[in-house]
C-alpha cells in the first residue's frame, strides 16, 4: 500500500466526517479491540445495554492483516477485521467505542473516524498515547483546533485520549467515556470487555 495515497484518501474521506450528534437517546453501546496472532488480526465487538452495561452480544473475526503497523494508519490494518466482526452482531450499537483516535489524528482521520463513515455509525476514539496535538487544560488541541480531551479514569492511572469520531460531538464522546467507566477499571467498560474477549480469544488459539 502507498502511503502518499492512503494519506490522501484519509485527507478526503475526513471532509465526509460529522462531528455532531446523530441521535437522540443511546440505548445500547458498543467496544470493539483487535489483537494480532502472527499476520492474524483478531477483532472483538462486545455489545452492552447504555445503563447496565451488562452484555447483550459478543461477536468476533479474525482476518489476515492488510498491512503492518504504521502510526497514522492503524484503520487500514485493523478496520477488515472489525467491519467482520460488526457485520455478524444481531443487535447493533447506538454508539461504538474504539480503542485507537477519532479526530486527535493527523489528518483529523484516526481509526475511530473511519470506521464510522464505513458503517455510518456513531463512534469515538479512546487511545493510550497520542500521536499529535498538545493537551492543555485537559482538552487536547492540533493547532488552534480543539479535537478530544485527556481524561483520568482512576487516581494515579494514566491518562487516556478520547477523541469523536464520526456522528458525535466532542461533549458528548466525553460525557459517553464518563457514564460507561467503571472502577476499577481504567477503560470504559464496553472496551474493556472488548479488549478481554480479545485477550481471551488469543489465548484461546494458541
Amino acid at each position: 500500500m502507498n502511503l502518499e495515497d492512503l494519506k490522501k484518501e484519509q485527507v478526503k474521506l475526513a471532509q465526509k466526517v460529522v462531528l455532531n450528534d446523530n441521535f437522540k437517546k443511546i440505548q445500547t453501546i458498543a467496544g470493539a479491540d483487535a489483537v494480532y496472532q502472527d499476520d492474524q488480526v483478531i477483532a472483538c465487538v462486545v455489545v452492552c445495554d447504555y445503563k447496565t452495561l451488562k452484555i447483550i452480544e459478543t461477536q468476533t473475526a479474525k482476518v489476515k492483516a492488510p498491512m503492518p503497523y504504521i502510526p497514522g494508519f492503524l484503520a487500514y490494518r485493523e478496520m477488515p477485521a472489525v467491519i467482520e466482526a460488526f457485520n455478524k452482531l444481531e443487535n447493533k450499537p447506538d454508539v461504538l467505542i474504539v480503542d485507537g483516535h477519532g479526530a486527535a489524528h493527523p489528518r483529523r482521520f484516526g481509526l475511530a473516524s473511519h470506521l464510522g463513515l464505513m458503517l455510518n455509525l456513531p463512534t469515538l476514539g479512546v487511545a493510550k498515547n497520542l500521536i499529535i496535538g498538545k493537551v492543555e487544560n485537559g482538552k487536547i488541541f492540533i493547532e488552534k483546533d480543539m479535537v478530544g480531551f485527556e481524561f483520568i479514569s482512576k487516581e494515579h492511572a494514566k491518562p487516556l485520549y478520547i477523541s469523536p469520531g464520526h456522528l458525535i460531538s466532542l461533549g458528548t464522546a466525553l460525557k459517553v467515556v464518563a457514564e460507561t467507566t467503571r472502577p476499577p477499571h481504567k477503560l470504559p467498560e464496553p472496551l474493556h470487555l472488548a479488549h478481554k474477549l480479545a485477550k481471551k480469544e488469543l489465548e484461546n488459539k494458541n
